[in-house]
């Protein structure tokens, strides 16, 4: 059965959806409702699950994780992505997300040209990521760089890329299981954003 777990930490509520052997969604929100309500729309249609007070080791495990990657932090825990019920381009375009490091951005037309398909089918598989900052959609921007979308709004994309930096000056290709894809240090992105005129939705 699935484990369904948020936990406030510091203003942010961090949400997680696991069973024993792995994690069916992750998700965070500004407030406890709307946590809830995007981890239960991500876990597989009806899916028998409970909502849990006291978490699992694996629940503690990927909201400590989650509250690492949101604060900027590195942290990739060896942990399973069920991902059995989700078509196999989306399993391409996850995957190939997974591999963008911290402190660095690719696109959504370069994952395409790596696994087929169009930009605009990447960003929809995106927008639908259901293990939120576990794979790291927030790292993935436009083709001019620019910031894009986010489900959290382009203010909060913003922000944790902010806290990603490390001070990288140079693009590199990084190898993944559709061959290789390009990737740019985030300062490329902070450089073309005014943060006064990001904002998030309402």
């Amino acid at each position: 059965m699935i484990e369904v777990y948020t936990e406030e930490i510091n203003g942010v509520w961090f949400g997680v959806a696991s069973d024993q052997k792995g994690v069916y969604a992750t998700t965070f929100a500004r407030n406890g409702e709307k946590a809830l309500y995007k981890l239960l729309k991500a876990i597989p249609y009806n899916a028998i699950f409970k909502s849990s007070v006291k978490p699992s080791d694996i629940a503690k495990q990927i909201i400590s994780t989650l509250k690492d990657i949101y604060s900027g932090f590195d942290a990739s825990p060896n942990i399973h992505l069920h991902m059995d019920h989700l078509s196999n381009y989306t399993k391409k375009v996850l995957h190939m997300v997974l591999r963008i490091p911290a402190g660095y951005v690719s696109s959504y037309g370069l994952i395409a040209t790596a696994v087929g398909g169009g930009a605009r089918a990447v960003g929809r598989v995106v927008a639908s990521n259901p293990f939120i900052l576990l794979v790291p959609c927030h790292r993935v921007v436009t083709s001019n760089l620019s910031i894009g979308g986010y489900s959290e709004g382009a203010k909060t994309k913003l922000e944790i890329l902010t806290r990603e930096k490390r001070g990288y000056s140079e693009e590199r290709e990084i190898l993944t299981d559709f061959g290789k894809m390009k990737v740019f240090p985030v300062e490329f992105v902070l450089s073309k954003c005014d943060k006064g005129k990001v904002k998030d939705k309402r």
